[in-house]
């Protein structure tokens, strides 16, 4: 920078570090016609402040925090599946106890705050008890159709050739058939049971995860990043473990999320035809069947596993909408 100090004249007010803004430029008008000449203030007064960028899982979860309703269902889900959990401690009567004189009683009969069914047995507790067997049907069949379905698209979309059309073609023979029926004929074959149900349902699930994840491994596998693994000598199980998995799994467990709502859906659907959960065991679907023959003694006691039913399938539904439009970076 030009040191104009030796060749303009110093007037009384401005230090030897400053010179008018005139002699450095006549459009100058500003700080009494005086410029500084020192860099360090300029970089003082120009330096933004700096700002912490998000990850992508802290931009999902601080898009949570900012939907009310999605936070509100899942706690609903969260209750819920507490309850299941701790149905020991909170169920008000043993599950399994019959009254022949207290069947069909309405709601808060002698301590019994749902009422009874048509065996005497606690409305109340047979429904958190229900739970359990509701939620472990409706989250365990979705978590190994994730697994084996999303290993089965991956390979397939990531290879290609041969091996893809070999893995979704063979996905295609089950879309072939609806969902609600290919699940009641397995069971059906296997002989009904609450393993069998969940197998069956694990089988229904497979072929749309295996899609789900086909379509995502098929997307990311031309991108430049996997190219540049492949040009740096990396394996192909390497690329999948780092580089694919990373982006597959965000479609997957969006879809995943779904399902659930739809699995215990089917699973109580099962166990109303008598194909999942066999007496006395509680479970929702069950005591819906059971109970329909008394819709007209107690009509609300006996809604009431349809309604537990009802609440905890929007439920998953609006808290898988949430996370979708949470993960979805283009929203």
């Amino acid at each position: 920078m030009t040191d104009y100090s030796s060749v303009i004249p110093a007037k009384a007010g401005i230090r030897g570090d400053e010179v008018p803004a005139a002699a450095l430029d006549p459009r100058f008008r500003g700080n009494g016609g005086v410029i500084k000449t020192r860099s360090e203030p300029f970089l003082e007064e120009q330096a933004a402040p700096a700002t912490k960028v998000r990850g992508y899982w802290e931009s999902v979860f601080h898009r949570l925090r900012r939907d009310p309703v999605t936070l509100v269902f899942a706690v609903i889900v969260l209750l819920i599946v507490l309850a299941a959990i701790c149905a020991p401690l909170i169920a008000p009567f043993d599950p399994y106890k019959e009254s022949i004189v207290g069947r069909l009683k309405p709601l808060g009969w002698r301590g019994h705050p749902l009422g009874t069914d048509e065996l005497g047995r606690d409305m109340l507790s047979r429904l958190i008890y229900g739970g359990r067997v509701s939620l472990l049907m409706g989250i365990v069949p979705v978590l190994i159709a994730s697994l084996i379905g999303g290993m089965l698209g991956i390979a397939g979309g990531f290879i290609g050739g041969r091996t893809n059309t070999a893995v979704m073609r063979t996905m295609d023979v089950f879309y072939a058939f609806p969902s609600v029926l290919l699940a009641v004929a397995i069971a059906g074959a296997m002989g009904g049971g609450m393993a069998n149900g969940m197998l069956a349902l694990s089988l229904v699930f497979i072929p749309p995860m295996c899609r789900v994840a086909e379509t995502a491994t098929t997307q990311i596998r031309a991108l430049d990043f996997i190219e540049a693994a492949r040009a740096s000598g990396a394996r192909t199980t390497t690329i999948i473990r780092y580089h694919v998995l990373g982006n597959v799994l965000g479609p997957v467990f969006i879809y995943a999320s779904s399902l659930v709502s739809v699995s215990i859906l089917l699973a109580s659907g099962l166990s109303f035809l008598g194909l999942g959960v066999r007496p006395p065991v509680p479970d929702w679907g069950l005591m819906l069947s059971t109970l329909r023959q008394s819709i007209y003694v107690v009509p609300f006691v006996c809604a009431l596993p349809g309604l537990a039913i009802f609440i905890t399938s929007i439920c998953c539904n609006l808290v898988s909408d949430g996370l979708r439009a949470a993960m979805d970076v283009r929203m």
